[in-house]
């Protein structure tokens, strides 16, 4: 029997995205635990996130802000970035 190419019935592909995330986070959390899972610097998260956006926007599925939920993130981002200081 043929299949089109890119396309299986079977494996961790063809699971539905619940039962890959929830097998996904026993590998991660297992490498945690072993030791052995990758610790990002600050910067890599940056330069991932940056590339992750710049993608989203080329595809055309990156989320618009409007002028208030921008002004909203702002306002949450200010008050976690500088809660419990004196």
């Amino acid at each position: 029997m043929a299949q089109t190419q890119g396309s299986s019935n079977r494996g961790f592909a063809a699971m539905d995205e619940d039962k890959q995330r929830e097998i996904a986070s026993k590998g991660g959390r297992a490498a945690h635990e072993k030791g052995t899972a990758h610790e990002f610097t600050p910067q890599q998260a940056a330069e991932a996130g940056s590339k992750g956006g710049k993608a989203a926007h080329a595809r055309g599925t990156a989320h618009e802000f409007t002028s208030r939920e921008a002004a909203e993130a702002g306002r949450k981002g200010g008050m976690s970035s500088h809660s419990g200081r004196s």
